[in-house]
This record gives C-alpha cells, structure tokens and sequence, in this order.
C-alpha cells in the first residue's frame, strides 16, 4: 500500500468518524439549537468524504447548499419558534424502543442488501472537465427547477418571518 492511499484511508475515517458523531449527537441532543449546530458538523464530514472521493464540485455544493443555506434556514426556523415552543411542555415519548427496534431493524436489512449486492466498478475515465458541463446543464436545461426550488425556499423564509411576527 502506497503512502498516498494510505493518506486517503485515514483521511475517509477520520471524515467518516465526524459525520457519525455529527449524526449521532443530532440525535441523542436535548437542545434543539446544539442539534441544529451538530447537524452542521455532519453535514461537514459528509462534504469531507466527498473531497477524498475527488469529488470537488458535490463537495462545494454540500458546503454552499447543505451547511450554507439548509442549516442556516434551519436555525433560524428554531429561532423564530422558540417562543412558540416554550410555551408548551415536550411530552416524554414513550416509543422510544420500538423505534429503536425498527431502526436496528433497517440497519440490518440495509447492511444484508449493501453485503450480498455485487457492486460493479468500472474504470472509464471521465474525459474533459465536468464542471463547466454541470453549469451548462443547470443553466440551461434545468433552469426550471432550479428557479422553483429558490422560490420555494423564499416563500418558506418569509412564512417563518410571517409567523414570528405574530
């Protein structure tokens, strides 16, 4: 094994370790802003995998999109409900252990499916650069979508700034 990709190896680990806790203390945090906050460390060790996987234009985008602006719109949600959320007590959930369960459950039928599927690798080179054909294609064929989709997340900005106000 060569240096380089034992560099690679560590470097995947360590990202993949980063987006696990991330992705755990989401889930076990009290706080809704810490979790809001972990969130955002996962979605970075997800942006960190796909730099090691060569992946440079996903990962700008998982920066930009995921921890830029989804995040950032998700804080500001917590923040501007937090007054609505204060006002009544969270009640203890009590199905705690079935959704453990039928998590766990999801887990291993995953893991036996991701185990027992033979994943075909091929090694075609990608010729020329991809990013300049990415950027064509969204502004052009899927300018669309793309429009909708800002104007969707507009129009959920000025909801929440709507709701607080009241």
């Amino acid at each position: 094994m060569t240096t380089e990709l034992a560099l690679t190896f560590v470097a995947f680990f360590i990202f993949a370790g980063i987006t696990l806790i991330g992705g755990i203390l989401v889930a076990t945090m009290r706080n809704i802003m810490h979790a809001a906050l972990c969130m955002m460390l996962c979605f970075f060790g997800v942006s960190g995998i796909y730099i090691v996987l060569e992946a440079g234009f996903i990962a700008a985008v998982q920066v930009l999109i995921y921890i830029g602006a989804i995040a950032v719109l998700i804080l500001f949600a917590v923040m501007l409900t937090r007054g609505l959320m204060s006002k009544t007590l969270a009640p203890e959930n009590s199905q705690w252990i079935a959704g453990g369960a039928i998590a766990l459950l999801l887990f291993l039928a995953l893991a036996f499916v991701s185990v027992g599927t033979n994943w075909p690798v091929s090694p075609i080179q990608i010729s020329g650069d991809l990013i300049p054909k990415i950027g064509t294609e969204l502004m052009t064929t899927y300018v669309l979508p793309f429009e909708i989709a800002s104007l969707l997340l507009l129009a959920a900005l000025i909801g929440a700034i709507v709701i607080a106000r009241e």
